[in-house]
């Protein structure tokens, strides 16, 4: 009876070595051939540029070429299904942000976000929504410009990209806060309205950082108020809405992420060389200048309970908009 049972102690442990091995073989030669990162948004967009250059810096320290495909369509579900489905070998990752977790509430989409990847870790976090106006305009304050707007309802227009778009849902979110009535008027993109709100056209907008600062150097708006959870240390002046006594966060991130089932020998290969590249001196002064960041404390884990819980917040949002998907 014991000699049964040691043998059969002894085939488990046999078993559980060859999978271990069987685990580990992929991580040990990884990596040998060209990796893609998937972007699902266009060149030159905010998930693009911190993804692009994280990518050149990556094939730096691998020794493998990292190429970015960018494919674009269905407010960046046609890449993310196609990375879904992509072998999970660590040759195909995929560039998630904040799109990941708003999507499915407003449109049907054919994959999980969090449970069809493995995470990573965190790209890039940022940037932050800028409240600007017309610089021409007589306010010098968020809390001006809000005053104005109670007693004067529906005078003061806001651009949007659309009410379930970051910029939409943080207008409908001051409106109830501050009890005003601003109207939202929907752009195409956040840039257009911004033009438009240095142009006079509009009266302002919530728009991202790199847009807000340019037209702010020009002189062509004014910043009252970013939508981020402390004040961006290339524009200290300009109080958060936080401080303001109005507790709306609207910024972007980057993260990157690989098909569900990749090993995890090869996620914490990866996640150790994007730690390097994103830590380093080059990365965060090119990010810097875009209002982004990296982030402290990169982990897999970290990146995934993120997703969980801002997943969690956009279905809130998403119930605010009157744009929800009807499930």
């Amino acid at each position: 009876m014991m000699t049964r049972l040691r043998s059969g102690l002894a085939l488990v442990a046999a078993l559980a070595a060859c999978v271990a091995l069987t685990a580990a073989a992929p991580a040990q030669t990884y990596p040998n051939r060209t990796i893609t990162v998937v972007v699902p948004f266009a060149p030159g967009g905010l998930t693009d540029v911190p993804a692009r250059l994280a990518a050149t810096l990556l094939q730096e320290r691998i020794g493998q070429n990292v190429v970015v495909e960018n494919k674009t369509g269905g407010s960046g579900t046609i890449g993310g299904q196609y990375a879904a489905r992509a072998e999970p070998d660590g040759y195909t990752l995929f560039a998630n942000s904040v799109a990941d977790t708003q999507n499915l509430h407003y449109i049907p989409v054919p994959y999980s976000a969090i449970d069809d990847f493995a995470q990573i870790g965190f790209v890039v976090e940022g940037p932050a929504l800028v409240v600007v106006i017309d610089a021409k305009l007589p306010y010098k304050t968020l809390d001006e410009l809000l005053a104005d707007a109670r007693a004067n309802p529906s005078k003061i227009s806001f651009g949007t990209s659309g009410a379930a778009s970051s910029p939409g849902l943080s207008l409908k979110q001051l409106n109830l806060m501050a009890k005003t009535k601003i109207v939202g008027v929907p752009y195409r993109g956040v840039g257009e309205a911004a033009r438009n709100a240095a142009a006079g056209i509009i009266q302002g907008t919530f728009v991202f950082y790199s847009q807000a600062k340019a037209l702010a150097e020009e002189g062509k708006v004014r910043a009252l108020a970013v939508a981020s959870p402390q004040r961006i240390p290339t524009w200290p002046e300009v109080p958060t809405l936080r401080e303001l006594g109005y507790n709306i966060e609207g910024r972007g991130f980057v993260g990157l992420a690989a098909p569900a089932r990749t090993p995890k020998p090869i996620i914490a290969y990866l996640n150790g060389k994007l730690n390097e590249v994103v830590q380093s001196d080059l990365f965060k002064s090119r990010m810097s200048v875009l209002g982004m960041a990296a982030p402290a404390g990169n982990t897999p884990e970290k990146l995934d309970a993120f997703l969980r819980a801002e997943t969690a917040k956009q279905a809130e949002l998403a119930k605010l908009s009157g744009e929800a998907l009807q499930r």
